[in-house]
């Protein structure tokens, strides 16, 4: 069976769906539909009837490509509210063999989540940390032999009115999520940095209108805060200066634009009109200055929000999302941070930036969460992969095929 999941990642400035199938372990863009958004501020659903025509625009752009439709998705939310705990639970290995199985490490995730949830939240991820079988830790419990398996696991929840908001919108659109994920754990997942896996440190998403920081320890996510200033701030301060519209100084910010004003030249120029209908001579160094001030009071901002999210020594700090894609960003951030620091780097054909980082890592991430259950999955059935393969010119759906879904949990009920 193929392995081809669909991710949505519904941004402020751009929504952005990509279909990728796994192969051999790789993962591989099949289909990448990014439209601009509508009826969204700082990444949560203001105006539902406009961001539906540009939601369906957004998959008939992916169908058109693909020659399929898709139905189902993972879904990318915000990491607003974010709630972290730690909890235990017990499963009984009850199998005459005492083998312990997939079945017993669900059971043992859904005892983790009993009674733990408030009735305003959802669960959205348990990430297990660790196992035991009877009262000896293990790294995997899978086919060990023992009476017990204990779980201590992370529970991640968010407020429900974040979660059912962008689900009502998917459902108008009938477009099925088969489960959601935080937008924090998709960047972990595409991040890339080898070392982050045995390691406590911070990641932070640079989007349009919102900047994410997110502490990890060890690969578990244990706190996410979300900071309302992003690279539409930017286009603002240009905007403003110069007296242009923001679609300019968007353009302006990513033809000739720097982070960091000592890389950028005076004798650079670009004549733009501004809202009276002038001609303006803008130089490089000037403009670079610009977006650096701000630039530099994000980050200034993020480090302050670490330091707030945990007393822990921070070992790295990843940065990723569509801002850390302007030119000289490094220059900034080894002006502004002594911790070890990288840019992360999307390395996937067809979606070599980082403002997919989230859509690319909800795929890894969730491919991740299927193999922990044992579980096989398509976005597509078999008869909607020979079109795909080009055995066929008309698209047929069976509707009996889709999964059940599995929105909110890692366990089947």
């Amino acid at each position: 069976m193929r392995k081809i999941i669909a991710s949505l990642d519904i941004g402020t400035n751009s929504i952005k769906l990509i279909v990728g199938e796994f192969i051999k372990n790789k993962l591989n863009v099949l289909c990448t539909s990014e439209v601009p958004s509508k009826g969204l501020k700082k990444g949560l659903i203001y105006h539902k009837d406009e961001l539906i025509p540009v939601l369906k625009e957004c998959f008939h752009k992916a169908e058109e490509m693909l020659g399929i439709p898709v139905k189902e998705v993972v879904l990318s939310i915000p990491a607003y509210y974010t709630e972290v705990q730690m909890s235990e639970g017990v499963s009984t290995i009850t199998n005459e063999e005492h083998v312990v199985t997939h079945q017993d490490l669900i059971r043992a995730m859904h005892a983790v989540s009993y009674n733990k949830v408030g009735e305003n939240e959802e669960l959205i991820s348990i990430l297990p940390t660790i196992y035991k079988v009877d009262n000896n830790v293990v790294k995997n419990p899978i086919n060990m032999i023992g009476k017990k398996l204990s779980l201590k696991a992370v529970l991640i929840t968010v407020p429900k009115n974040n979660v059912n908001s962008f689900l009502k919108v998917m459902d108008a659109i009938g477009v099925k999520v088969i489960d959601v994920v935080i937008s924090s754990l998709g960047d972990f997942a595409i991040s890339g940095f080898k070392e982050a896996g045995s390691k406590i440190g911070a990641l932070i998403n640079i989007g349009e209108e919102t900047t994410t920081v997110s502490i990890f320890n060890k690969g578990i996510l244990i706190k996410a805060e979300v900071i309302e200033l992003g690279g539409v701030n930017v286009d603002n301060d240009i905007a403003y200066i110069y007296k242009i519209t923001k679609k300019d100084a968007r353009e302006l910010k990513e033809q000739i634009g720097l982070a960091c004003g000592d890389m950028a030249r005076s004798d650079e120029k670009i004549t733009v009109t501004d809202r009276l209908g002038e001609k303006v001579v803008i130089n490089q160094k000037d403009l670079s200055d610009i977006i650096e001030s701000r630039l530099k009071e994000i980050l200034d901002l993020a480090l302050k929000q670490i330091n707030l999210l945990t007393k822990r020594e921070i070992e790295y700090i990843v940065f990723t999302g569509g801002t850390s894609e302007i030119g000289d960003f490094n220059k900034l951030l080894d002006k502004v941070f002594t911790k070890p620091h990288i840019i992360g780097k999307i390395d996937v054909v067809g979606a070599r930036n980082n403002k997919f980082s989230t859509a690319l890592g909800t795929i890894k991430y969730y491919n991740g969460r299927l193999k922990l259950k044992n579980k096989e999955y398509s976005v597509f059935n078999l008869d909607e992969l020979e079109i795909l393969s080009g055995v066929h010119k008309k698209v047929s759906i069976n509707e009996n095929s889709i999964l059940g879904k599995l929105f909110g949990y890692f366990f089947d009920n």
